[in-house]
This record gives structure tokens, sequence and C-alpha cells, in this order.
């Protein structure tokens, strides 16, 4: 993903990140062990930040990784984070990590996507929710995004597809926020450009003609999709990877998906045993 800069030079980059924090030139000196009127210089021009000093700020700032490359290139200096690709041999731990944290999910769905929401692994229980789903939504590279909402990936079979739409929207404008990537922009204005198919949330409630089951949790939105006849309820949580050393690892996240009730859990242990 290529990053786009509104202006040149280090200093400006840096106060529309304190910007978009929201923080003072204060606060971010007091955090960043400095003075109010070295920030102030930085920002203006007038002082060129040590190495350590781009990267104390990047640190109090939550500047991505990839972006503190960025910085640090501007200012002058080397990058500091490697990029390594995932099927370098020196990324054999972590793929292997990966794969046995999936299987150990099972039968429960589970994946790993990349800065751009491109799969780099997936288990059974995924495979399972995507029968069905078109064969060009399934050429490499696959994109969780467009499989989710394309109208011919899961969309249709997605029982409140408005509020996960919505959701998954939003989550993308996060993002596009944190990392501004054109490459992530022009996918979300794809997916965000798709037909919404007629049946999505018919019923209002997401729930249809199933409201015997069991009333799935209300602290979290759940994702309520038909499979085979059967509606399935889950609830997705994502993990990161703690202080990542590395652009690729930085920009890993892993989404599992809980059974929201017994219905789903019993249904996924007969299917996937």
């Amino acid at each position: 993903m290529t990053t786009v800069f509104p202006d040149t030079g280090v200093g400006p980059l840096l106060r529309d990140w304190r910007e978009r924090r929201r923080i003072s030139q204060l606060d971010l000196a007091l955090r960043a062990d400095s003075s109010a009127r070295h920030i102030s210089f930085i920002e203006t021009g007038r002082s060129r930040p040590s190495e350590d000093m781009v990267l104390r700020l990047a640190e109090q700032l939550d500047i991505p990784v990839r972006e503190r490359n960025a910085l640090l290139v501007m200012a002058g200096y080397a990058p500091r984070y490697a990029q390594t690709p995932l099927d370098d041999p020196a990324m054999a731990s972590v793929r292997d990590g990966l794969d046995r944290l999936l299987a150990g999910y099972e039968p429960y769905p589970a994946l790993v996507v990349d800065g751009r929401y491109d799969v780099v692994a997936a288990n059974r229980g995924i495979a399972l929710l995507m029968e069905g789903v078109a064969e060009e939504l399934l050429t490499p590279p696959l994109n969780a995004m467009r499989i989710t909402l394309h109208p011919a990936g899961l969309a249709p079979r997605i029982r409140n597809l408005a509020e996960w739409r919505a959701d998954l929207l939003t989550q993308m404008e996060r993002q596009i926020a944190l990392v501004r990537s054109p490459e992530l922009r022009t996918l979300y204005e794809e997916v965000a450009a798709y037909p919404v198919p007629d049946r999505a949330d018919r019923d209002g409630d997401g729930r249809g003609a199933d409201r015997g089951r069991e009333r799935t949790p209300s602290f979290a939105l759940p994702l309520v999709i038909e499979h085979e006849g059967q509606v399935l309820s889950f609830i997705a949580s994502i993990a990161t990877f703690n202080t990542p050393m590395d652009v690729t690892v930085a920009e890993l996240a892993i989404e599992t998906f809980l059974p929201a009730d017994r219905e789903t859990a019993a249904y996924l242990r007969e299917r996937l045993p």
C-alpha cells in the first residue's frame, strides 16, 4: 500500500498526525519528554528531529508501523521496520503459529487478513460458510470485504446485512483514516457501491422465520447468516500482534467467529467433526 502525504517534510506530517489524534503540542511534548517549543519547531520545519525523537513521537501518537517508516524517510533516516513477505522462510514461525491457531479454533470459523483485507489463511469453518460463493470471488487473492458484501458472495445469505454492511464500511473508514492508503480507498469505494440484495434483512430483526431459537447476545452485533437453510449466528472478534517489528506482521489481523447460540455451535460440530 502506498502512503500519500498532504505536504512535504516530516514536520507537517507529524502535525497532521497530532491533530488527527487531537493532542496539543504541550500534551505531546510531555508524553515524549520534550518541550512544546521543540515540537512547534519540528512541525514548522525550523528544527530537524533526531531519529530517536521521530520514533518517540510516533509511539506517543500511536502511528502504524508502515507510517513510522515513512516518517523516518521524510526526516532523512533509513526505515526502521522491515516488510518481510509472509512466504519468506524467516516468517515460518509466524505462519506455523497462525495455522495452529486457525486449526485449533475449528469447527468455528476463523481467518487471517492483511492490511488490504486479503485473506492469507483460513480454516474449515470459513470454507464451510463460503460454499456457494461465486467462483470469480474465490480467485486469489481472496478479499474478505468483496466476498462478504458482493451480491454474488455472502451478502444474499446474511440476514442482518444492513447492520453488518454498515459496520464493515465503518471499520474500513477508520482504517483508511489511519493508514491513508489509496488502494484501501479504492476497495472501499468498490464495495460500498455494491447493490444490496432485495431480501437483505427482509424481516427487520435479522432473524426471519427462525424466531424459536435462543436469543443472541446484545453485547455485540452478531453476524446472522444462512447455510443450507440453517440460520447461524456468530459474534466476531479481531486480534492483532502485540508490539510488531515488521510491517507485514503489524498489518495482519486474526478474525474469529464465536457461535452466539447453542444451535450454531451444534450445527458446526456436526458438519465439521
